[in-house]
């Protein structure tokens, strides 16, 4: 008993030296709960090292993960292994992405800043003629 007690008391001080990559996903906030993180890296969605790998997989620090987020590709470091899901920043203090990955990044939200330039805006919710404007609009559109 005195031996897990004494683990239980270096996890505490300085975090285990590996984890789970499903549970070291989620508590690094990078999905919002450890089944989706599960079946992100299942559905090949997260690669360890270069390689495809199950979600009980370790990860400890060093370790270079490759995944796919939101439509972009991230590339990332572990730099640490957390104890718990604790608040952002300190989720982000646990990896860093790649030089590579930031500039493929911000080309990305770049992207989608000039691509929402060029949608329409609407001034609200539209009042009632404009919404019979929209259907009479989808209307024409099915039918032709």
């Amino acid at each position: 008993m005195a031996k897990s007690h004494d683990r239980d008391e270096g996890e505490a001080e300085g975090g285990a030296d590996d984890l789970r990559l499903d549970r070291w996903l989620w508590c690094v906030r990078l999905y919002k709960s450890r089944s989706l993180a599960s079946a992100a890296v299942s559905g090949g969605h997260v690669h360890l090292n270069g390689g495809r790998v199950k979600p009980a997989r370790a990860v400890s620090r060093g370790d270079l993960l490759r995944l796919s987020l939101g439509g972009r590709d991230l590339e990332l470091e572990v730099l640490a292994i957390p104890t718990r899901r604790g608040p952002a920043p300190e989720a982000r203090a646990c990896y860093a992405e790649t030089a590579a990955s930031a500039a493929r990044s911000a080309r990305f939200a770049e992207a989608r800043r000039l691509d929402s330039l060029s949608m329409p805006q609407s001034d609200g919710r539209p009042d009632k003629k404009e919404r019979r404007e929209l259907r009479a609009l989808a209307r024409r559109q099915r039918e032709g």
